[in-house]
C-alpha cells in the first residue's frame, strides 16, 4: 500500500490554495439571526446567532447562555418561540449575507 507521504503533489501551491478556497465556498454554512420584535414592531434585539449547514444548524445565543444544534435553522427558531411566547415576543429568522 503506497503512503500518502510517497505520493507526488497533484497541485502547485497556487492551485492547491484555490481549491481549499473553493471547497471552502462551496461547503460553507449560511449565517443567520434569530430577532425577537417585542410588540407590534416597537422594539426588538438579536437574541441569537447561527450557522445553516446542510444537515443541521447550530445556534449559540447572544448571551452567551444557551446553544443548541437543531435539524434547521425554522427548527431552531421553533425552539426560540416557545421561550418567547411566554414574554409575549415575536422571533424572527433573519438571514445574513
Amino acid at each position: 500500500m503506497t503512503e500518502l507521504t510517497d505520493l507526488e503533489p497533484l497541485w502547485d501551491r497556487t492551485g492547491f490554495a484555490e481549491f481549499l478556497r473553493g471547497l471552502a465556498q462551496d461547503d460553507a454554512p449560511r449565517l443567520f439571526a434569530i430577532a425577537h420584535e417585542y410588540g407590534d414592531r416597537h422594539d426588538g434585539w438579536i437574541a441569537a446567532y447561527g450557522m445553516a449547514f446542510r444537515d443541521r444548524a447550530e445556534v449559540v445565543s447572544t448571551e452567551g447562555d444557551f446553544r443548541t444544534s437543531s435539524a434547521s435553522p425554522e427548527a431552531a427558531l421553533a425552539t426560540f418561540a416557545r421561550f418567547a411566547n411566554a414574554q409575549n415576543v415575536k422571533p424572527h429568522l433573519v438571514w445574513l449575507t
